[in-house]
């Protein structure tokens, strides 16, 4: 039997883990699994565990008061060493580009022990875009012994970084299964605020560091102009507890419009529901360029790089970066145009089939 130690610690990742969870524990005379959280992001970590009932066993909770990414990085291998030490799994696995993930990984590698990279292989080329998740990416190609590839193109990016090609496995990605499994749960149930659900609707997150600034402002100026040209349709906005995001959120968006939907930040279940009745998202999130896709939903991405760049080729998102001008113009085409909406809701999800977590237990079940 493997002794294998999952290590998540943002709503992102529980997410994208819980699935590798699920069907790891689904084979208990094959696995010994244990899980790892770092708390992150310490809230909405805890909502995801209690979505997909997950109780680690292991928590860090590093989660403190104005924190930077020295405290976070610190907090993290210092814990993941008395861990690493008790446990002396036979594989950890990490997923993505989080502090988390490299930190955890760089832990393990210290103390030889092998790590699997869920969702490797995303690359924009600029260290800083995004920032710091670029660098992590890159950092956790080199840490990592076995590299989960969502996509061909994933795998093509390890490749050219020489990763033994042995180690690779394209597995499609586990946010996919998710979906599947919240959608058939039933549990996904949109928040009531008083919106008529009949009424076309845009969904909007932001929360990227690279934003920050006259980024965020530029986009919330483009909403403004967006709310006042189309009063048939509504502008849903679910504002990240971020200050950095909510600050200009409040400040420059006009919330006193009929159409426009200033809210809390929404459980998982709640924006899944939302995701389903939206007609268009406009985001700066990578996880939502692939689950968006699953229910035929146009996504406008407001970042001028994107790691995921089989969503564009496909056709399934745009770049549209922080210009209000260009934000403004590419809502306005989806909104107006049912040619361009039709091409991008009907363009198929690159993103996989909702059996990656099952790749990925067979991977590990068979390899050394």
């Amino acid at each position: 039997m493997k002794k294998i130690l999952l290590v998540f610690g943002t709503r992102p990742e529980a997410i994208k883990m819980a699935p590798v969870v699920k069907e790891l524990r689904n084979h208990p005379d094959e696995f010994d699994t244990r899980v790892c959280v770092t708390g992150q992001h310490r809230e909405m970590l805890d909502q995801m565990l209690d979505v997909f009932d997950i109780q680690p066993d292991y928590d860090l909770n590093i989660m403190q008061p104005g924190q930077d990414l020295y405290d976070v990085s610190s907090r993290i291998l210092l814990g993941m060493r008395d861990v690493l030490a008790q446990e002396r799994p036979d594989l950890v696995l990490v997923h993505g580009d989080t502090s988390t993930s490299t930190f955890a990984a760089l832990a393990s590698f210290y103390q030889h022990i092998p790590v699997g990279h869920v969702e490797a292989g995303l690359r924009t080329g600029n260290i800083y875009s995004p920032w710091p998740e670029e660098m992590n990416r890159q950092l956790n190609g080199r840490l990592c012994t076995w590299h989960f590839a969502p996509t061909e193109t994933a795998r093509q990016n390890l490749l050219r970084e020489h990763v033994d090609e042995r180690h690779i496995v394209v597995t499609g990605n586990t946010v996919i299964d998710a979906l599947h499994w919240v959608v058939a749960s039933g549990k996904a149930v949109a928040p009531q605020f008083g919106r008529d659900e009949r009424r076309r609707m845009v969904l909007i997150t932001g929360h990227r560091r690279e934003n920050f600034g006259d980024g965020m402002r530029n986009i919330c100026q483009a909403i403004n102009t967006l709310a006042g040209q189309f009063e048939d349709v509504d502008f849903v906005y679910p504002i990240h507890l971020n200050p950095n995001i909510r600050r200009p959120v409040q400040e420059i968006i006009d919330g006193s419009r009929k159409n426009v939907y200033l809210l809390e930040p929404l459980s998982y279940l709640e924006f899944v529901a939302m995701m389903q009745q939206s007609t268009l998202i406009l985001t700066d999130s990578g996880g939502i360029q692939e689950e968006a896709p699953a229910f035929g939903k146009p996504v406008l991405v407001m970042r001028d790089t994107t790691e995921r760049p089989e969503a564009i080729e496909s056709g399934t998102a745009h770049l549209v970066g922080t210009d209000r001008s260009t934000i403004v113009d590419a809502v306005t085409d989806l909104l107006t145009n049912e040619e361009s909406y039709h091409t991008m809701s009907h363009a198929a999800n690159p993103f996989g089939d909702g059996h990656a977590a099952q790749r990925i237990a067979d991977l590990i079940a068979t390899h050394e």
